[in-house]
């Protein structure tokens, strides 16, 4: 079980940062192990917190929030930066400092859930997993056997009704792990979910094709169906795809 990602809260006015917080009680892998009113208190905390992100407001007195920024990429260990902050103009310097993302007040909730998504992959990247080896195999019990896939054959998994399918290029395995265990198993490797209930190998996707209301259309290399993108997932998938 990966364990919840320590967070640093940094901001001089309280509501906004109760806010926050009280947002970030919808993310069970988000831990708030702190919280910081000024850059040198955020300073010293990052310090004794050791947290792996810190959402950083921009305007604030003293010590702004880009100077805190940049001594925090000084640490040995340097935390993942997320701007928090009412002031979109400091976007482009935000993301010189290599912030993974830039959340303009007041928050929105869908953004938020990209935000902690992106965060996340950042983060459990990182971290070796038991049930995906290094081998990049993936065991599925099939007519009473046990089989191994190649992480590589796979082109996506989907749910539907109470089973999830993983579809090869050569057959299709239906498995009784969810969807969500099998996302987590594989956060590592090249997946990435594009709905609620389809996971996509991101090696296999040949052309994105806008579709309605902000949604798209997924189609993969060697196959006829077209898959759908949610609206709440494109922004983030073009954003992998480098597109």
């Amino acid at each position: 079980m990966m364990q919840p990602i320590r967070t640093l809260i940094v901001d001089d006015e309280r509501y906004a940062r109760e806010e926050l917080i009280y947002l970030m009680g919808n993310f069970t892998g988000i831990q708030v192990v702190g919280e910081a009113e000024n850059g040198e208190s955020a300073i010293l905390q990052a310090l004794q917190l050791q947290p792996e992100v810190v959402f950083l407001d921009v305007e604030m007195p003293k010590m702004n929030g880009m100077e805190v920024a940049k001594s925090l990429m000084e640490f040995k260990k340097v935390p993942i930066i997320v701007f928090a902050t009412a002031y979109p103009q400091f976007a482009a310097e935000a993301f010189r400092i290599n912030a993974i993302d830039y959340l303009l007040k007041p928050y929105d909730q869908e953004q938020l859930k990209q935000t902690i998504g992106r965060i996340e992959r950042e983060v459990y990247q990182s971290i070796p997993t038991e049930t995906a080896s290094t081998l990049g195999k993936l065991a599925v019990e099939a007519d009473g056997e046990i089989d191994y896939i190649h992480l590589k054959d796979i082109l996506y998994m989907y749910r539907e009704e109470k089973a999830t399918k993983i579809v090869t290029s050569s057959r299709e395995y239906e498995v009784k792990v969810s969807l969500k265990e099998l996302e987590s198993r594989l956060v590592p490797f090249f997946f990435f979910r594009i709905h609620r209930g389809y996971l996509v190998n991101l090696n296999y996707v040949t052309r994105l094709t806008p579709w309605f209301n902000g949604a798209y259309q997924l189609e993969l290399e060697g196959r006829k169906e077209k898959l759908s993108v949610s609206r709440n997932y494109a922004k983030q998938l073009q954003h992998r795809l480098e597109l």
